[in-house]
This record gives structure tokens, sequence and C-alpha cells, in this order.
């Protein structure tokens, strides 16, 4: 029978919501705080959760982000609660909730969610998006068979010039149905051995080690000293070169860190599956919240296969920017072909000055050959970062507010989703 997961600080309702769903035919379990609760999704995987979100020692939607770090919630989970806002329910549903149920909770309604929820976890079980769903590719073929061989000889693997919802695709190929997942990037709190106890035999996983903060960064050197130990793989991205970090590791670490790493295929050896990889980079972006749904046209797929994409991570991360700016900046589900023409990387985009132009900019005043020059740096970053405006703020070092200021008084075209 399906089991469901009654978490609630109040006996009574407790007691309550348990002896309906067992009349229903439901088997049930019940946890008084987040504690009992995160005890009892460890000692078995129930079929639904329904969780209060106001409880004494963690609320509710700390617990659901808690469960979504470590890839524990793979149960579909229906939030409580009498005095929560909108905002509340929507942050919930945001992190993974399925529906939302206000106190006091009439019978009809108890039962309709629950039928609801039921459904959803028949229509959405399924494995988390990866790489792996690419068979057709010889070089995507070679790539999993690599990264699977890899990951059996080494606790620590590299995904080198691969981050964000790339590199995860990547790991989640090595990830085994229903086991532990930890993502630093959405870790908040200091990682201790009781976190590493619950996620034994798990992945561990850093979308982009550049972007970790200094207490995540020391979390990552404890899991980095604990992998054997607790039968641990670690899979980090990275935006940057690991060695022009400064982590405040010792050497042995960083070592480790830096030893076995792979790089995806370029895509010029992908072109037939690209529209493939396109909806599924695209697909990743909706799942993970990054941008509102979306899907490509029939034409759009077929212009995308047709474009060049370069960079060191294959082209993967060209064409993963470029999707997303598109699906923030139109304004329809559907993303159409002329949308894609005018996002792709431009044929004879800027060039480098030559000589000749650098000379003439010596002959300027300082103020007109330094405007110049930035205005040449900004369009040929811009071109490289197919308009990704975070990114070419990360990688010149200018805040993002004086950016867009910098670039319209140096009349450099930002495109679409700037300009918006």
């Amino acid at each position: 029978m399906p089991q469901i997961l009654v978490v609630d600080d109040e006996v009574g309702i407790r007691e309550l919501l348990s002896e309906i769903l067992t009349d229903e035919g439901y088997t049930v379990r019940v946890a008084e705080n987040a504690a009992a609760a995160r005890q009892a999704r460890l000692d078995a995987r129930p079929d639904l959760v329904l969780l209060d979100i106001w409880m004494p020692d963690m609320d509710g939607i700390s617990l659901l982000k808690e469960w979504s770090a470590t890839g524990q919630l793979n149960m579909p989970v229906v939030v409580m609660s009498g005095h929560a806002t909108i905002d509340t329910a929507v942050e919930a549903t945001r992190i993974g909730a399925v529906d939302f149920l206000e106190k006091p909770i009439a019978l009809q309604k108890l039962l309709s969610t629950v039928k609801h929820a039921m459904r959803h976890a028949t229509l959405n079980n399924k494995a988390a998006l990866s790489l792996s769903m690419l068979t057709r590719s010889a070089a995507m073929r070679e790539f999993k068979k690599k990264i699977e061989q890899i990951a059996r000889g080494s606790r620590v693997l590299h995904l080198r010039g691969v981050y964000g919802g790339v590199a995860e695709l990547c790991a989640r190929m090595l990830q085994l149905p229903q086991s532990p997942w930890l993502d630093m990037t959405q870790s908040t709190t200091t990682i201790n051995q009781e976190h590493l106890q619950r996620i034994q035999g798990g992945i561990v996983f850093c979308a982009d080690i550049a972007a970790l903060g200094k207490m995540q960064l020391m979390s990552l050197a404890f899991v980095l000293d604990r992998l054997d130990k607790f039968n641990l793989a670690l899979i980090i991205g990275s935006s940057r070169p690991i060695a022009s970090l400064e982590l405040g590791w010792e050497v042995t670490q960083m070592r480790r860190l830096c030893e076995v790493w792979i790089g995806l295929p370029e895509l010029t050896r992908c072109q037939d599956d690209i529209p493939e990889i396109a909806a599924l980079l695209l697909t990743q972006l909706v799942e993970s919240s990054e941008v509102p749904p979306h899907h490509l046209s029939t034409g759009a797929l077929n212009r995308l296969r047709q474009a060049k994409w370069e960079d060191e991570g294959g082209g993967w991360m060209s064409l993963f920017a470029a999707l997303r700016n598109l699906a923030l900046g139109s304004l329809e589900e559907e993303i159409s072909e002329a949308e894609i023409q005018q996002m792709l990387p431009s044929e004879t985009g800027p060039q480098s000055p030559d000589l000749g132009a650098m000379q003439a900019w010596l002959k300027l005043p300082l103020r007109e050959a330094k405007d110049a020059f930035e205005k040449c740096y900004f369009e040929d970053l811009l071109q490289r970062e197919n308009g990704n405006m975070t990114r070419v703020s990360e990688l010149s070092g200018v805040e993002r507010t004086h950016l867009y200021r910098k670039l319209k008084q140096l009349g450099v075209a930002t495109g679409k989703r700037s300009e918006e």
C-alpha cells in the first residue's frame, strides 16, 4: 500500500490525518518535527509527504530545501499551514512541493490533494535529467563510456571548462537511481560528519567551484578529505582554471582536486545531435527554475544545428548561455527561428584591432584612446560570452549596474535582453 509520511508538531493534527488516511487504505507514518521527518526519510522513501511549514526545530521550507539539495526530494511533498502567505506557497512549489493545503483542512480537499499528488508521483517517476539521454552520437557514447571508466578509478572528477547546469547534466550520468546527492552550491550550512553520514555512498556535486564562498570552500575541503571514509564521489565544474583560484587549500588537496579531469566532446563532433542537445539544455534551464517555461520550434532547432559553437567547454557553455538569454528575453513560450538567428554568434563579429589601429590610438588624447580600447574590449567579450551580461560582468570585474551604463556610454550594442 502507498505510504504517507505526516509531519506536524501538533499531535491532534497528526492523529486526525493518520486516522483519515488509514481509513482510505494508506499506510501512514508520523513525525513530530523536522529531525524525525529527516530520519523517517532516511529509513525509507515515502510515496508522499504531508509537511507542516511551521515547526519548532526547523521550518518545512528549510527541510524542503535540504531534501532538494541532497537529492532526497524524489517523492511528492504537499506543504500545510494555517498561517502561510501566498509567497510562502509559491516558494514551496518553486523548491519542489507539488501542492499546498491550508489549515483547517477539509476532508474532501485532503483526499483530492493526496490523490492528485500520487498521480503526480506516477507521472514524474523518472530519473533526473542527464546527458545519458543522448545516445545517438558516437562522440556522446564515447564520452559516457570514458566518464564511467574514470569514475570507477577515482573518487574525484573535474569537469574542465564546464560549469552550472551543463556540469550537472554531466554529473547526473554517474548518479545511481535514488542514491544520495549533495549540491554544494545550494548548501548553506557547514558540512560535518553527520551530513556525510546521511549521504554515504552518494555524490557530492559542485556546479562551479569558482563561485563558492569561503565557508563553502572550507566544507568542500572537509568533504575532500573524507571521500574514502564515507564512500563518496566528488564531481566539480569550474568556470575558471582551478590552478588560478586562491582556495586557501593545502598542496595535496589542490593536487587531488585537479589530477583527474575530462572535457565534453566538441559540439562540432555532435552536429547532427545538436537539436536534441539544445532541447535537453533548455529543459534543464526550465526544470531548475532559471527560466520560465519555453520550448524551441522545429525551425529554431534546425537553425541551431547549423551554428558554430566554440568555447573551452567545446561549445556547450556558449549554447547553454544563448538558450538562457533567449528564454529570459522571449515573450512567447515557443522560441522561433528568427529569435535564434538574432542570438547566434556573428560569423564576422568584432575583430581584435590590428597594429595600425593600435598605433592610431596612441595618437589620440588619453581619454579617447581609453574609450576606443574599452569599446573593442567589451565588444569582443560580449561576442565570446554570447551576450551573457552576468558572465561579462564577472570576467571584466565591472559591477552589472555600472556595466550597462558603461556600455551605453561607449555605444556598444548589448542585444535584445539588455535593451529590455
